[in-house]
């Protein structure tokens, strides 16, 4: 019985090839921001609690990055939570993105 109930915990978190591909570009995001804001894997572990190995392994999406510490990431590099999900990028490569009225 043990053994039914450690095999369907390891089914229900396994991870899809479309969530892999977002955590890897994620943290590809995370590791080019950081590059940018001169910034090092140790700083930003030290900020996070994490070890330098651990933020490691979320740049390069073998471990996922916990929600809860995106908030942390976006306000030590200086970005939106949009621009760390690349949806700032998105908006400002569009050209037919509606300005509002009040920036007119």
């Amino acid at each position: 019985m043990a053994v039914h109930l450690h095999a369907s915990i390891a089914a229900t978190m396994a991870i899809s090839t479309e969530d892999r591909e977002f955590f890897v570009t994620l943290g590809e995001r995370i590791a080019a921001l950081r590059r940018a804001h001169e910034v090092s894997q140790v700083q930003l572990a030290e900020v996070l609690g994490v070890s330098q190995q651990t933020l490691q392994s979320y740049e390069v999406g073998r471990r996922r990055i916990p929600v809860s510490a995106l908030p942390t990431v976006a306000r030590t590099l200086s970005v939106s939570l949009e621009e760390l999900f690349g949806e700032g990028q998105q908006a400002t490569r569009s050209k037919r993105v509606p300005v509002p009225k009040w920036q007119q």
